[in-house]
């Protein structure tokens, strides 16, 4: 039985959606999705370019609103940001773990593209590296 996740911030365009690639690429098996608290109306372009240079296309992703899923059941809920882990509603459905992972939200990075990406592909290695280890430790089947 695969494992159910859900990833959640406050706008559900970037890091969320980062998170679901990531998660999606090391573990076919999971059932990974995403949602915000105050969902964009798309994912942001610069999330998906810097997936894109790794060879993760998010670009088909779509921004939801976390009441889709507030009935369902999930083994780790985890919150991305702290807006959405303040926010976060209580789940009337069966989620075994409610997890906090925080980084900084690089849609706030502002310049030109040359100076915004940087901070794209900052915290997208640093969105890999903390679900890489989360997925060892939690999600990994032995």
């Amino acid at each position: 039985m695969s494992k159910r996740v859900l990833i959640l911030c406050t706008g559900n365009s970037c890091r969320s959606q980062m998170a679901e690639g990531f998660l999606k690429l090391f573990d076919k098996n999971l059932e990974v999705f995403s949602a915000g608290t105050k969902p964009a109306e798309k994912v942001n372009l610069f999330a998906v370019k810097a997936m894109q240079e790794i060879g993760i296309d998010i670009s088909n992703g779509n921004a939801e609103n976390v009441d889709k899923y507030l009935s369902q059941s999930f083994d780790y809920v985890i919150t991305v940001c702290d807006n959405a882990k303040e926010t976060c509603p209580v789940f009337s459905g069966n989620v075994k773990h409610q997890l906090h992972i925080r980084f900084d939200d690089p849609a706030d990075a502002v310049g030109t593209e040359g100076e915004i990406m940087p901070v794209y592909r900052r915290v997208r290695d640093e969105i890999k590296k903390e679900f890489y280890n989360f997925y060892l430790k939690e999600l990994k089947v032995r």
